[in-house]
Order: structure tokens, then sequence, then C-alpha cells
């Protein structure tokens, strides 16, 4: 046998152990890769889970429920600059409110919720005719029987009527076009109100306008009614949803807004016979037919106003008309839109709601079939029953921990937080058709008591009817109308 040379072996065991190194570092860093991706797996779970924890912190509103049970007295407004064209805004029935003293007189939520039903039928009949119709069908003698108010959860701003002024208490509307206030002498009756009635021969700038005057014409599609005459003089009617109404003298005088933003020759209603405004001294139209408010003093402002609406109990309200520039960074925009059958009104493209961070299964023809207006004098928002079925079903999903009690009026969704100190609520965001999210706050989402709080929502009756945006889920937000712009913006507010 032939030995092998030992010189061979020196190299053969060389090699072996070169190769033997490889494989170890080879395995080496197969063991650590795979401990690394195990680590960075759990660390990926970790951090979803993080996610999951924030994101469903994020979709819930966590409550104090003495926070729902509302304040007995005003809360001093914030302090800051006042811009220029700027109104206070109080609640009707809040503590901040001057015109009704007297608690035991206000409404009750039942009582404010059926106001505001009448007022959504009476905004739904306007829909449903065309505008010959709605004239043709309005009654050229108004009934003279006792009403109730033009809805209940009303905000109202002060403003200067003649000369000298005389401030007056008004309710501002969206939904309406015809301002009035009323006025001496009352031939028929008047309503009481807190503030001495307006007496036009009191003021040196009071005109009446002439029953043939284009003017006069004009006013038939913001009341709905055929203007009248007597003695040369143009008479307006104008009858509400809920069977209040307002007769007199369509006339010109000069408004005042504040001191340095004076309007002559503004056009209003002088009305000597009127029922069922109680609380304030008349109306503020801020819609966008021609004869207006927001109309006659849109070229000064640009077609640009806001206003924050405080809740019942809260306080720095207000109604600002022109763009200062100061609408936060943080406002959002959704599409303003318009309809020429119903110019009244400012339409939104609301086509989708979360609860909860869960998107709804509903098809944004849902809303676009009969449209969603927004409306400063309705209290609760208004959905197409399928949108509100799926809104309903995913919230009493979520809240199924909490007792639940009977209906308030149009309310069906009610819970008893009495026994509870805090709470949690998943958060409603409406989705607009451009991508904007405009989450909603706690005012937004519930209305009631401690013991019968409701979801702030209520369905339609059939899916022809439109859509409302009430002032319930508009609260505290600072909300833009730049209509020149064709968008409406929702920021933060600086009422409570």
């Amino acid at each position: 046998m032939r030995l092998i040379a030992p010189k061979f072996w020196t190299k053969y065991i060389r090699h072996m152990a070169k190769f033997c190194s490889i494989v170890i570092v080879f395995f080496f860093c197969i063991c650590f890769i795979d401990l690394f991706s195990v680590e960075v797996a759990a660390a990926g779970r970790n951090l979803r889970h993080d996610d999951e924890a924030g994101t469903l912190h994020d979709h819930y509103h966590h409550v104090k429920v003495s926070s729902l049970s509302p304040r007995q007295s005003c809360m001093s407004s914030p302090k800051g600059k006042k811009q220029d064209a700027t109104l206070e805004v109080v609640h009707s029935y809040g503590p901040c409110s001057k015109r009704n003293p007297d608690e035991t007189s206000h409404p009750t939520h039942s009582e404010i919720l059926e106001r505001d039903e009448a007022r959504v039928k009476y905004i739904h009949s306007r829909v449903s005719l065309p505008t010959a119709d709605k004239v043709a069908a309005s009654a050229v003698t108004l009934p003279a029987k006792s009403g109730i108010s033009i809805g209940s959860g009303n905000y109202l701003v002060s403003v200067g009527l003649g000369t000298p002024a005389r401030q007056l208490n008004l309710i501002f509307d969206t939904g309406s076009d015809f301002t009035w206030t009323q006025c001496q002498p009352c031939v028929a009756t008047c309503y009481s109100q807190v503030d001495a009635i307006f007496n036009p021969s009191a003021s040196s700038t009071y005109t009446n306008i002439s029953c043939s005057s284009a003017a006069c014409a004009s006013i038939a599609s913001a009341t709905s009614a055929s203007p009248g005459c007597a003695a040369s003089t143009c008479v307006y009617g104008i009858q509400y949803g809920d069977s209040s109404f307002s007769v007199g003298f369509y006339g010109t005088e000069t408004l005042t807004l504040t001191p340095g933003n004076v309007f002559p020759n503004f056009k209003f209603g002088c009305g000597e016979n009127n029922q069922g405004f109680r609380g304030s001294d008349g109306l503020l139209g801020l819609g966008r037919n021609q004869v207006s408010a927001f109309s006659q003093v849109a070229t000064k402002y640009g077609q640009y106003f806001s206003y924050c609406l405080p809740t019942r109990s809260g306080s720095g309200g207000s109604l600002t008309f022109g763009n200062s520039g100061s609408a936060s960074s943080a406002t959002v925009y959704a599409p303003l839109l318009s309809n020429s059958q119903n110019p009244t009104f400012y339409f939104l493209s609301l086509q989708g709601i979360t609860v909860g961070g869960i998107k709804l299964s509903i098809s944004p023809s849902v809303f676009s079939t009969a449209g969603t207006i927004i409306d400063s004098g309705t209290v609760i928002t208004r959905l197409p029953p399928a949108a509100y079925s799926a809104l309903k079903t995913t919230f009493k999903q979520l809240m199924s921990n909490y007792p639940t009690t009977s209906a308030l009026s149009i309310l069906d969704t009610c819970y008893d937080f009495s026994s509870y100190t805090t709470i949690s609520v998943p958060v409603i965001t409406l989705l607009f058709s451009n991508g904007a999210q405009v989450r909603l706050g706690i005012p937004g989402i519930l209305y009631g008591t401690r013991s019968q709080t409701c979801l702030a929502f209520a369905g339609n009756s059939d899916s022809s009817s439109m859509g409302i945006l009430g002032n319930t889920q508009q609260q505290t937000f600072n909300v833009i109308y730049d209509v020149a712009g064709g968008r409406l913006g929702f920021g933060p507010g600086s009422c409570s």
C-alpha cells in the first residue's frame, strides 16, 4: 500500500477547516436571519396591535355623564378680537338668552322635537311642489289661529333697525328667505316679545314699498304667497308649516349689523298680524333667494358668511358676514351645491357615514336621490330611510353594553345613563363626495337628558324626501358658507 505524503494531509486538513468554517458561518447566518425575522414579525404584530388600540381609541368619545346635563347659568364668552361684522349668537332657550328669563316657559325636549317635525314637514312640502304651485296653494288670507314657533332649537342674533336704530332679536335661519319683525300698530294680534315692538313711524328712514313695483312682485318666491295691495302699499303674507305666520306691509329701512356695517334701504316685512314666534322679535332670512338678508348684503361681503352655534347651555356663538381670513387650517370643505327647483336651500354632497370607524354599507345613490341640505333652523338631522336604518343598527350594536329606554318623540334609539359616571360613544363621521370627512362631537351625536339620551338622528318617512343636516350636528363647528366659491367649511369653532 502506498502511503499519502504528510504534505498532502496538511493541505487537505487546511481546505477542510476552511470549508467547515464557511458552513458554520452559513448556518449561523441562517439562524440569525430566522431569529431576526421572528423578532421583526413579533414587532410587527405589536405595532399593528398598538395601531389598532390607537384607532379604537380614536373612534370613540369617552364622556363624563355629568356633562350631558345642561348648565343652568351662562358662561362668559371667550375673550378675543371681535371681527367687524360679527354678531353674537345665543340659543333661544339657553341660559345666555335674555328672551326667556323664566325657565318654566321653555319647551320640553318632546315639544322641541314635535315642532321640529312640523318644520321638516313644511320644508318637504315646499320642495315637493313647483314654485307656481306653491304660490297657488297658499292662502291669500292667512288663518288667525294660535300657532307655535317655527321650530324651537332656534338661534338668535341682535340687529339694529331704523333711525335711530332699535335693537331687535331675530331668529336667523338659512332655510328661510324672508326677513320680518313685528310692527306697531298690531291691527289684529301680535305675540308677546321681550323687546318693545318696532314702530316705523318713530324712524326717519322707513318707507313703504309700492304694490306696483318689481320689488313687491319679487316676494312671492320668498313667501310662497302672492303679495296683496292696500292703499298702494305692498302687503305680504307668510305662513309656516307649524301654523306660525306673519302679515303686514313690505318696506325699506336702515339695517345696522354693527356700527361699521350699516345698510340703508334694506327690504323687510313690517308685520302687524303675527302668531307663533315666542321668544324672538321676528326672523332674519339667510336663504339664497334675491330678497333674503344674505342676498341684500352679499355685494359687500362677497357672498360669504359663517357661524358657530353654541349648545343649548353653551356660549360664544357668533354669526360673521364676510371672509376675515381667520378660518382654521384644520377646516375641511365640502362642495356647496345649488338646485334650480329649490333655489332657497344650500345643498350638500353627503354620500356616506362611518360609525366607530366602520363605514356603513350605503350606496351614495341613497343620498343623491333626493339630495341633502344644511339648515340652521332644523334641530335633528334627517336621513334617507336606508341610511338611518344602517346608522341605527350599527350604533346599537356598538352601544349594546348600555341599557336602553323608551323613545323620545321622533328619536327611537335611546339609553339610560343615570347609573354611569362615564360612557364610551362611537364617533360618527359624515363623508362627502370630494373626500371631506366631518367628525361629529358628542353634541352632534347625543340628545336628551341623563336618563333618556338618544341618538340625535331621525329617518325620513320615504326615500324621496330631502335629507337635512340639522343644527344639533352643526353645534360648536365654525360653519363657513363660501357661496361664491361653491364650498361649505367645517372647522374648529370658538363657541361651546
